[in-house]
């Protein structure tokens, strides 16, 4: 098929434009595809598309996928992969998704869905909807307000947040924003003296949950995240000593250039306790020692460790394989839901994050026994996209998306959805 003039016109117009090195697009490849006259359509060709095509507000989504390519063109090379990345070759985070394609829905008709409770309740504190905003890193890397216009949506839309340890905004300042309680994620630090004092200080700042991480105990191989920061010539010594802009590079948290990360700083010097090895449940036990705030694990995802969980006393899990940042597993965290929770033979609320998109994807996962879900990237897609605005909308379509499986599933509370709701695909 030839170029029609009308988009022989708008690719002259991109070829010139600004929007071209903006979106990291080649002149070249441009020049050749307006010399085109016949031929199949180029990958190219539709990228010019999708750039006309992007949504201008964040009213304008119809899903939360309409924010990707937004945030993608407004947020630099460097921290779009920090966020884009799995681990190796990705292959978690497309099992992710693909997990959730395993499980059908199951309409019931004739029901009178006109009223919903989506309610759940965390730790004596409601909320109006089982989707939580999960902890995801250096927020400021989105958009210059990062964190705290996170916090602000959680506020206006009244969602459970989880701060991160390497969160760019403080746990102190994201507890006034979001106006109400916020969970901490915890990495640990090499020396417990530090880990110690960093969980008083959340406890002090009014947060009732600490959720400790365990699926990066190893390291990642962020192969995504390496690549991306290559193509960003930058030179970024505000925020990264080198001034190489890659953060997260390890996948640890470790003390190299802690400037950007409030949660890691302002601590007394004490009498160091140097951690032996990596964490095992001992340190589990000596963190439920060290505080009054209820512990949770996330990254849990076999039936044995969600029941030692429960045997050393823990009060949740998540479980996670971090977006498919932590091992390269190939499973589905929606897959393993199942088994975790007859690990725990119910006895602790559990819930499941990594690669929630859909309303129906929330809904199967509560089909399957979750007490609520978590969703990381798509929140950051508005973040970047739109700010506060974008996260709000981000939301609102999810919930929005949920309550329509609801009604078509005849379930007007979370209690009625069961996994008579679902059949395998």
């Amino acid at each position: 098929m030839s170029i029609d003039p009308s988009r022989r016109h708008f690719l002259t117009f991109l070829a010139g434009s600004p929007l071209l090195a903006a979106a990291g697009l080649d002149e070249s490849v441009f020049s050749r595809l307006l010399q085109a006259s016949d031929g199949p359509r180029t990958r190219l060709d539709d990228t010019a598309l999708q750039l006309a095509q992007q949504i201008r507000t964040a009213g304008e989504a119809l899903d939360v996928f309409d924010f990707e390519p937004v945030a993608k063109q407004n947020i630099p090379v460097a921290h779009w992969g920090y966020l884009a990345t799995g681990t190796d070759d990705d292959a978690t985070i497309q099992a992710n998704r693909q997990g959730f394609d395993r499980w059908a829905m199951r309409p019931r008709r004739l029901i009178d869905v006109s009223r919903l409770d989506t309610s759940v309740s965390w730790f004596g504190t409601k909320y109006p909807t089982p989707i939580i905003v999960n902890p995801l890193g250096s927020q400021k890397a989105f958009n210059p307000l990062g964190e705290i216009a996170t916090a602000r949506a959680a506020k206006t839309k009244d969602h459970l947040m989880v701060l991160s340890t390497v969160a760019t905004t403080s746990i102190e300042d994201a507890i006034e924003a979001r106006g109400g309680p916020v969970w901490f994620q915890l990495y640990h630090q090499s020396d417990w003296a530090v880990t110690k004092q960093m969980v008083k200080r959340v406890e002090k700042a009014g947060a009732p949950a600490i959720a400790f991480t365990v699926d990066l105990l190893g390291g990642s191989n962020r192969e995504t995240m390496i690549r991306e920061a290559r193509k960003d010539t930058r030179t970024c010594t505000k925020c990264h000593l080198g001034g190489a802009p890659l953060p997260g590079v390890s996948g640890r948290v470790d003390d190299r250039d802690n400037r950007r990360k409030p949660n890691l700083v302002g601590y007394q010097k004490a009498t160091p306790i140097p951690e032996v090895g990596t964490p095992t449940w001992e340190f589990i036990d000596r963190l439920k020692q060290s505080t009054s705030m209820k512990v949770l694990i996330k990254g849990i995802v076999t039936a044995e460790d969600a029941d030692l969980a429960v045997k050393h006393g823990v009060d949740g899990l998540f479980v996670s394989n971090h977006g498919g940042r932590a091992e390269n597993s190939h499973r589905a965290t929606i897959t393993s839901l199942p088994e975790v929770l007859l690990g725990t033979e119910r006895r602790i609320p559990v819930i499941c994050d990594g690669g929630f998109r859909r309303g129906t994807d929330v809904f199967k996962a509560m089909a399957l026994g979750a007490t609520s879900i978590g969703i990381g990237r798509p929140y950051i897609w508005g973040l970047g996209a739109f700010g506060q605005e974008g996260v709000e909308a981000v939301l609102g379509l999810l919930r929005k998306e949920f309550e329509v499986a609801m009604k078509q599933s005849g379930t007007r509370s979370l209690a009625d959805i069961t996994l008579k709701h679902i059949t395998p695909a």
